[in-house]
């Protein structure tokens, strides 16, 4: 009698089912730790309203300008196609400011970085490995 779950077939061949799941949790961990070790601040002004201030004086007004004149428009007429554009660029714009006025500062050791990088790159090969086919020694054993 077959056992449930025998017959998964992982990228379409036989095999190599238990070698992806590892591979997943080896990634899954060491990206985990990656992103657990990196400290995210916000400071200054963003790319676009540090531009138009002039230096280190920004102006975070104009940031938010095409978004306000659009959502004006749109509620006079949303069927006009150009309120909808300008609402878009509005958007882009002010994701544009808050990802620029970010900071992303590694606090890690060397070797620490690279045992998460190598498990990293050892989990993907073995999710890459586990979508060809296996022999079928390898499997009986």
């Amino acid at each position: 009698m077959d056992t449930p779950g025998n017959d998964i077939k992982v990228g379409g061949t036989s095999g190599g089912f238990g070698t992806f799941l590892a591979g997943v949790a080896l990634a899954a961990v060491s990206a985990w730790f990656f992103v657990d070790s990196v400290s995210v601040v916000s400071g200054g002004y963003g790319m676009i309203s540090r531009g138009f201030g002039g230096g280190s004086r920004g102006s975070a007004g104009v940031v938010f300008l095409p978004l306000f004149i659009s959502v004006v428009w749109l509620f006079v007429d949303a069927k006009k196609p150009w309120p909808w554009a300008l609402f878009a660029v509005g958007v882009t714009v002010l994701l544009v400011e808050i990802l620029s006025s970010l900071r992303f500062w590694f606090d890690l050791k060397l070797s620490t970085f690279l045992i998460m990088l190598f498990g990293f790159a050892a989990g993907l090969g073995m999710i890459i490995r586990s979508m060809r086919s296996m022999p079928q020694d390898f499997l009986d054993s």
